[in-house]
This record gives structure tokens, C-alpha cells and sequence, in this order.
């Protein structure tokens, strides 16, 4: 293997007799070195917008989320002693409870359909949506008064400011009251509140989340102490190993307990099938590129016809032959591969350290977020090393 190597080497260096040969060789080691960084970079940056999502999604949603295991709410006080043991578990900073529901609001004659969260005084004090307050402030309650936050966008299509002393008027209807056709109003229960900020995490919880006391929640939906779920957050020095399992078994078989991945399963499966599909385009446009070498190894056979003629009489084997030039092919691509991972690390490491490249619009960052995962490099490596290999082997394998 050594022999057909250095051969190899040589005739990758050496000059040809028809100069589009070496042109050809060129434009493909520049290719897949494009084709390279491309992916690095790429992918690097759906790091970056992944981790945007993550952590935004982490404003809302806590470490593990209990929830009952048939139907929609359950009461604290059934379950007492078990909740009660939650709080032995160390590695458990807080624990918090709401009530969450669709609602119906009207806000100065416009209306939407929305999710109103109702938290307790726990989830008030500890959440991190004050980092994430647009106009206003996170408040909810001017002494016994019940105050509300509303995501940004949902402020944007009902026209809600903070500053204006207009309330928001909260519809949810009745559980106990029968529906009646000639006052179909009565059927209906009202709440008022007043907005004191607004908040952006992301597109899905700005449209269409209000978030008020647990008080008024349940004066709205009429329960006297029930919860739709409990929330527990972990310390910072927690970690996270068999928490989820010993928080099953405190609670037991009546309740699911999820952790921030099957909070949003849907959601992070689809980022997850959505970069898979990113890289399969990507590799698919480097084996476009690849088919380069096809071309410039098929006009290099062509050239060192009497050279592959006075190997054999010298008792070459043709294998060993034929490994000359599907080394001569990987050595290009191997060029372009190594070219190509010095430029997308190097760029990805410029763009995370200073942020050239600038986030049109208004944004929650102001550049392109980046970052560089060991696995995607590995990963790209292996597929342009392997597409290269191919690529090389097919005009070997056709003309020898």
C-alpha cells in the first residue's frame, strides 16, 4: 500500500502533460474544501439558533413538570404527603404550581383565543420571564389587586400597552350554569385584569400566552384548589442524575412526570429531523461537486496509459494499480477536507468571538449565534472522506 501511496503523492504534485488536468484537480480540492466549510458553518449556526430555542423554551419550562395522569387538573391537598416529599429531594431549589387554560380575551373590542397561565406566589417570585419583560414589568398584583403579563405579539395584535389603564377582559365558560339560548352571555364567566408588561420569549409563547394569578384563575375556571400541574425546578449545583426516577416514585403511579424533553418532544424531534435534513442536503451537494474527480482521474488514466503498462510489466498487480489512482482521487479530496475544516472552524471561531456577520431586523441577539459541536466535525469529516473515496473508486474500477 506504501508503493501505489507514493506514487500517488507524486502524480498529485506533479505536472500533467494537459494542464486541465491539474485545473480540473484544482476546482475539485476547492470544491469539496467549500462544500466542507459549508457544512461546518452551517451547521454551527443551526447550533446556535437551537440553543436560542432551548433556552427560551427554558423560561417557561421547568426542569420536570408533574402533571396527572388522567384528567385535567388534580388537588394538592390528595396528595399531600407525597408533595411533601419532594421537598427531601436536595437537588430541588423550588417547586410551584399553575393552572393553565384556552380562554377567550377582549382587550378595547379585539379579541383572541389564548392560553392564560395562572402561577402561584412561588412561580411569581423565582421566574425568569423578568429577564425577558419588553415594555413594562412582570408584576401580578398591586396589593390584593390581580394584574396580568401578556406575551408581546399577542400586545401586538390586540393593540395592549402597559402604560394604558384599559383592562383586559377574560372569558372562560361556565361549568356549573346551563347554556341559555335567550342570555347566552349569563353562560359565560368574566374576569378583569390589568396588563403591567410584556414579555417575548419566543414566536409561539409571545402569540398567544397571558400569564396571571392562580387565584384568579380559579375564581375564573370556578375550582376551589385544583392545579393543572406542578413545576420543579433544580439548583444550579444539581446534577440531574435519577432526579426524574426518585420524583416518580415519591409521587407514584397517578402522576407523569416530564422532563424538558418531553415537555416539547414534537418540537425538539423536529429541530433534531430538521438538522438531518440539512446535513443530507449539504452531502448531497458535495457529492455533486465530487463527480469533479470523477472527471479529472478518468483523463488522468487516460494520460499515464504507458506508465500503468510498464508497472504491470514490472509485476504490479492491477489491485495495486488501481489503488494508485483511487489514492490519487481520496489525496484531492483529503486536500479540500482538511482546506475546508481550517476555514469553517476558523470562521465559525471568528463569528462566535466577535460577531461580524450581524442578525437582520430586530432580533433577541444582534449576530448570527454559533456554535461549534465535536460531533458535527466528526461527522462531516467522515462523510466527505468516505464520498471521496467513492468518487475515486468508481473511474478506477470502470477503466482498470
Amino acid at each position: 500500500m506504501k508503493f501505489p501511496l507514493f506514487i500517488a503523492g507524486r502524480y498529485l504534485f506533479a505536472r500533467k502533460s494537459h494542464n486541465v488536468i491539474n485545473i480540473i484537480s484544482a476546482i475539485s480540492a476547492a470544491g469539496m474544501a467549500i462544500g466542507t466549510a459549508a457544512l461546518i458553518i452551517i451547521l454551527s449556526v443551526y447550533n446556535g439558533f437551537d440553543g436560542l430555542v432551548r433556552n427560551s423554551m427554558n423560561t417557561l419550562d421547568p426542569d420536570y413538570l408533574i402533571c396527572a395522569r388522567e384528567g385535567k387538573v388534580f388537588k394538592i391537598e390528595d396528595h399531600k404527603e407525597a408533595f411533601d416529599k419532594l421537598y427531601e429531594i436536595e437537588e430541588i431549589s423550588s417547586i410551584c404550581t399553575l393552572l393553565e387554560e384556552s380562554v377567550f380575551v377582549n382587550y378595547d373590542n379585539r379579541q383572541a383565543a389564548v392560553r392564560a397561565m395562572g402561577v402561584d406566589a412561588v412561580f411569581e417570585e423565582e421566574t425568569r420571564l423578568r429577564d425577558h419583560i419588553r415594555s413594562g414589568q412582570f408584576r401580578l398584583h398591586r396589593g390584593d389587586i390581580p394584574e396580568v403579563c401578556v406575551g408581546a405579539g399577542l400586545a401586538h395584535k390586540l393593540g395592549l400597552n402597559p402604560r394604558f389603564v384599559t383592562p383586559l377582559e377574560i372569558y372562560y365558560p361556565s361549568r356549573t350554569r346551563k347554556p341559555s339560548m335567550a342570555n347566552p352571555l349569563n353562560t359565560l364567566n368574566y374576569a378583569k385584569v390589568y396588563p403591567t408588561g410584556t414579555f417575548s420569549v419566543n414566536n409561539d409563547i409571545d402569540q398567544q400566552y397571558i400569564v396571571l394569578p392562580i387565584e384568579k384563575m380559579r375564581e375564573l375556571l370556578e375550582y376551589e384548589s385544583e392545579v393543572s400541574a406542578v413545576q420543579v425546578r433544580l439548583g444550579f449545583w444539581a446534577e440531574n442524575q435519577n432526579i426524574e426516577k426518585k420524583i416518580s416514585q415519591i409521587v407514584g403511579e397517578d402522576f407523569i412526570v416530564k422532563d424538558r424533553y418531553r415537555q416539547n418532544e414534537n418540537l425538539y424531534k423536529m429541530m433534531k429531523y430538521e438538522k438531518i435534513s440539512i446535513w443530507l442536503i449539504l452531502v448531497f451537494i458535495i457529492i455533486i461537486i465530487a463527480f469533479n474527480i470523477f472527471g479529472s482521474l478518468s483523463m488522468l488514466i487516460i494520460e499515464k496509459k504507458n506508465d500503468i503498462r510498464t508497472l504491470q510489466f514490472l509485476g504490479m498487480p492491477q489491485r495495486s494499480v488501481r489503488n494508485i489512482f483511487v489514492l490519487e482521487g481520496w489525496l484531492i479530496s483529503l486536500l479540500g477536507l482538511g482546506v475546508g475544516l481550517l476555514i469553517g472552524i476558523g470562521f465559525a471561531l471568528l463569528q462566535q468571538q466577535f460577531g461580524f456577520i450581524k442578525m437582520p431586523g430586530a432580533f433577541m441577539v444582534s449576530a448570527y449565534p454559533i456554535v461549534i459541536q465535536g460531533m458535527d466535525i466528526l461527522v462531516t469529516a467522515l462523510s466527505v472522506a468516505v464520498v471521496g473515496y467513492f468518487i475515486a473508486w468508481l473511474p478506477s474500477r470502470a477503466s482498470l
